[in-house]
């Protein structure tokens, strides 16, 4: 059996990350079974998650775990799709993983409301008087990162008008249609599908959620890909 290495259920959320939500979904979409096991970033491949491990073979970042897939085991999750369609959902995709994520991953760390009761829950399980320090520490990284990065650099507002202005062509790509790209889901659903549960986590506030809540088809779309694959247990 496959093992997916997870964050772990955070925030009511199948994992605290968007991305590991992704690979959950690919795995689901072939039909493969796995065990999700929580672990740290730094013991990862290449220091982030997910990682799988299948049969000894370690794959990490989930587009080479989805290209691993299509390779072992023959699925693919472009079937029947254009070439064109497939332009379409590989640049969704990217415009939700590197550019979108920067977005909510600034107002889950920097907002201290959301921090306080979102990611410094990650560092619960640390020994008490080391919790403060690691938080402080972490969170100092990942501040570096988003300046780095340069959307930190913009205001508040900015930052507002950008996610809106993701979400709305992913809204617009969606249109009236089920999935993105008709009545069945294909590889880009598994990058808005977690994305857009993560955007939607009520346990937090921000402009992604106020922004795709203005989005009734984007919303709706969440909930059902949230009841296709994660529905809750009995």
């Amino acid at each position: 059996m496959i093992t997916l290495y997870t964050f772990g259920p955070f925030f009511g959320l199948p994992d605290g990350s968007p991305f590991v939500m992704k690979g959950m979904l690919l795995l689901k979409m072939a039909g493969l079974d796995f065990k999700a096991q929580p672990t740290a970033p730094f013991k990862a491949p290449k220091g982030k998650l997910p990682f799988i491990d299948d049969a000894g073979v370690i794959i990490a970042d989930t587009t080479f775990i989805r290209r691993h897939i299509e390779q072992k085991y023959g699925f693919d999750y472009d079937s029947g799709l254009t070439p064109e369609q497939k332009a379409i959902g590989w640049a969704l995709e990217k415009l939700f993983e590197d550019h979108l994520y920067w977005l909510v991953l600034a107002e889950r760390w920097m907002d201290d409301s959301n921090f306080a009761k979102g990611p410094a829950r990650f560092f619960d399980s640390l020994p008490a008087p080391m919790r403060p320090f690691v938080r402080a520490m972490i969170r100092g990284k990942v501040r570096q990162a988003l300046r780095g990065q340069g959307l930190f650099r913009h205001s508040p507002d900015e930052r507002r008008e950008l996610a809106r202005r993701d979400l709305e062509a992913a809204a617009g790509l969606l249109g009236d249609k089920s999935f993105l790209f008709g009545d069945q889901p294909h590889g880009a659903d598994a990058t808005l599908g977690a994305f857009t549960l993560a955007a939607l986590c009520p346990h937090f506030t921000g402009a992604t959620r106020d922004e795709i809540e203005k989005l009734p088809n984007l919303a709706a779309y969440a909930r059902r890909m949230e009841a296709s694959y994660f529905p809750p247990r009995a």
